[in-house]
């Protein structure tokens, strides 16, 4: 839970450390059978190193941060560009390296290990699931598998980082910044990586205050609206990355969107990118979910464990449509945290009453102001297991009045929908939009189906662990696969027709409020950690 949290760093301090780390870094393409201790030697010449990781991708690739920047001037002033008979090289000096074997050696060499950057397999999943110790357990054990490691989350950066490098040429001032699941702590092994391109310090970071009765300013082109500046911008920017940019491959620019951006995969770094300018708030809004998900350890598990059920079940998808999306499914179940009693997570308002002077933030109009400070939000007094969160999680969106209530995360509580959407979740902070427009009444139909169901198969599973030592139990029951789907069949079967699942849910639910042994041997569940 909450109650042994040591100093946390800001959002801001995070993603400002991981930003100069990133410029201190190169990312170097390799030959299979390279010797990791000549390389490093030879790397080495150019200045200390901090630290390096080997991953696939097209092929094997090095990340290597040295300890000071000035280290990769130094590589740069002795690479070459490379020249062949054939073909005509784009002479761009990047941080994007590839190294060759002067003399290739038949000698054998040890295996070089790689850091893995994909989750884990449905099958893998499954076994880790099977023997884990509780549900609890388990819930840690699907976080633990599928969450962003440290070496995945230098790679994000440092691919950002690349980009701003391109982008430099037109922009020296600029800064690409990483927004959403890639630095809000609810990112996946394998997830997209958004970036935007930050152009609000452009030409004022370097101004200096001058006295006298003159008033410098830059000679600049004017467009009729600040969209059509967005377009230009990255519609340029996109040409650059397909033509010039290294590992840019497959460059869409998307400009008539609401929101303009340019898709392209980063085939190094195997990411999947796409690049807006001055997305704000999307920032603030990452911020949100990054002190949410650090405020109690209960939270991201939760979010984990939701999203893989929905993802499993096809709740969600990677393609857009009327699907609920993930971050949809985290306000959910961020709005049923902040429901218990006492509440697991703080309303975004109380987050709001905390802020500071230093932490007033207006953008475009719309009051983005709350703590930065994770130090100073007090800890949760709740005491919940995650076992007990996650089949309450069922039941409470089970049997939630969808068709006249909507999810609030800034007040926390249920309120009238101001339309006929089916689904209807505020955006936090631009309060008039409905994050959830996109999803139909079927698929909201179907997620309360599938959530009632999920509810009933756990509160029928036997707490205790199974003593054959493959069999799916707990949190796996809930995640079809081709190794349950037999089970889980049979559950459906003695499934009781749907008008009969909330009464069973709510006499279930009063008998199981303490922890005790039921009259067939069973243990119910424990409602405290």
């Amino acid at each position: 839970g909450s109650a042994d949290r040591s100093h946390q760093k800001r959002f801001s301090e995070v993603q400002k450390e991981r930003r100069e780390q990133a410029q201190r870094t190169v990312l170097i393409s390799c030959p299979n059978k390279i010797s990791e201790k000549k390389f490093l030697k030879y790397l080495s010449q150019h200045g200390p190193i901090n630290n390096h990781f080997f991953y696939e991708s097209y092929g094997l690739h090095a990340i290597v941060e040295f300890c000071r920047k000035e280290s990769v001037s130094s590589l740069q002033d002795a690479t070459y560009t490379p020249s062949t008979g054939k073909e005509t090289a784009i002479p761009f000096r990047s941080r994007f390296f590839n190294v060759k074997l002067k003399n290739p050696s038949t000698s054998e060499k040890p295996p070089i290990q790689c850091s893995n950057q994909s989750p884990p397999s449905s099958r893998k999943l499954l076994e880790l699931l099977c023997y884990a110790e509780s549900i609890d357990d388990q819930l840690n054990t699907l976080l633990k598998a599928f969450q962003i490691t440290e070496e995945n989350a230098k790679l994000r950066h440092l691919t950002c980082s690349l980009i701003e490098d391109i982008a430099a040429a037109y922009f020296p001032y600029c800064t690409v910044r990483p927004f959403g699941s890639s630095v809000n702590s609810f990112g996946k092994l394998g997830c997209d990586l958004d970036m935007f391109l930050d152009l609000d310090e452009t030409g004022r970071l370097h101004a200096q205050k001058t006295s006298g009765n003159f008033l410098m300013e830059f000679q600049v082109k004017n467009v009729p609206s600040e969209r059509i500046a967005t377009q230009k911008i990255l519609s340029v920017l996109g040409e650059c990355l397909d033509h010039f940019g290294p590992g840019c491959v497959g460059v869409q620019k998307i400009l008539n969107a609401r929101c303009p951006l340019v898709r392209f995969s980063h085939q190094a770094s195997g990411f999947q990118c796409d690049l807006s300018t001055n997305n704000r708030i999307a920032l603030k809004s990452s911020e949100l979910l990054y002190i949410y998900g650090a405020l109690d350890s209960r939270v991201r598990a939760l979010v984990f464990s939701i999203r893989c059920w929905a993802r499993a079940r096809s709740l969600t998808s990677s393609i857009p449509g009327a699907w609920i999306t993930n971050f949809s499914l985290t306000m959910m179940v961020i709005f049923f945290l902040q429901r218990r009693s006492p509440p697991v997570l703080p309303t975004l308002d109380y987050l709001k009453t905390l802020a500071g002077t230093e932490d007033k933030c207006i953008i475009e109009g719309h009051n983005c102001t709350f703590i930065s400070d994770l130090n100073r939000i007090k800890p949760s007094g709740n005491t919940e297991t995650l076992e007990l969160l996650l089949k309450e999680f069922f039941e409470y969106f089970g049997n939630f009045a969808f068709n006249k209530n909507s999810i609030n995360i800034r007040q926390g509580r249920e309120q009238n929908k101001p339309d006929s959407s089916p689904l209807h979740i505020q955006n936090p902070f631009e309060t008039s939009l409905n994050i959830s427009k996109n999803v139909n009444q079927s698929q909201l139909e179907k997620f309360v189906e599938l959530a009632r169901e999920s509810a009933w198969v756990l509160q029928q599973e036997d707490q205790d662990r199974p003593s054959s030592s493959y069999q799916p139990w707990g949190l796996a029951l809930v995640l079809p696969s081709a190794s349950n789907s037999m089970s889980l069949a049979k559950k459906k079967r003695k499934l009781p027709p749907r008008e009969r699942i909330k009464n069973l849910l709510e006499s279930i639910r009063s008998d199981n409020t303490e922890d005790s042994i039921n009259t067939s041997g069973k243990r119910t569940i424990s409602t405290r950690a």
